[in-house]
């Protein structure tokens, strides 16, 4: 389960239709709707600066949220769709959709990585370069793992770690269906110098050789 699903805090709106969103707008909020689930439709408000906070950190539509709204029970959701101005680009409205516990998502889940002292290409210079710090997933809503660990233990210079490598989480399975890379294990860039270095002298001496 994952440690910490963030809140988004709203208040309920009342009143609807354009009146009471302009409003809302007026008054330096968003308006919106929370759909989905067995309850009715609930209009909200939020805060124009935390949701545009939360847009620019990235992913907001692929982020499970924590909707805290005062008189109404917390309830996990997933933004639907975001409403801009045309001219502006700033948020004008926005969509929730409740989810239950056995809703099937998509999420980012970070990539943890552990063992790199028991790493023989890290130890000699190798360096670990993540190509993926973090793995969409098609998760069950009510049991999201907190991240995906991948252990370094025994790699050597060279060698990669793919999507196949990682022990999944139970009902949890990647968006790609290909063995994609989460990271591998490169030569130091000193030694592909040399590499690169030494290559280019073979090549014009075999020239030289090839001349006389």
């Amino acid at each position: 389960m994952a440690g910490e699903i963030p809140d988004l805090e709203a208040l309920e709106r009342t009143g609807t239709g354009k009146g009471a969103a302009r409003q809302a707008r007026r008054e330096g909020m968003v308006p919106g709707i929370v759909f989905g689930g067995d309850n009715d439709p609930l209009p909200i408000n939020i805060p124009f600066n935390k949701l545009l906070q939360r847009l620019k950190a990235g992913r907001f539509k692929s982020t499970l949220f924590n909707l805290k709204v005062d008189g109404h029970d917390d309830v996990r959701v997933i933004c639907r769709d975001v409403q801009r101005d045309v001219v502006k680009d700033l948020p004008t409205h926005v969509d929730f959709m409740r989810l239950r516990r056995t809703t099937k998502i998509n999420l980012f889940i970070p990539v943890e990585f552990i063992g790199e002292e028991a790493a023989p290409g890290i130890k000699r210079g190798g360096v670990l370069t993540v190509v993926r710090p973090e793995v969409e997933l098609v998760v069950t809503a009510g049991d999201i793992p907190e991240k995906l660990t991948v252990d370094l233990t025994g790699l050597n210079v060279g060698d990669t770690v793919t999507i196949s490598s990682i022990a999944l989480p139970a009902g949890t399975k990647p968006t790609i269906d290909r063995d994609f890379v989460i990271a591998n294990i490169s030569a130091p860039s000193g030694l592909r110098s040399s590499d690169n270095e030494e290559g280019g002298e073979g090549e014009d001496g075999g020239e030289e050789a090839a001349e006389e």
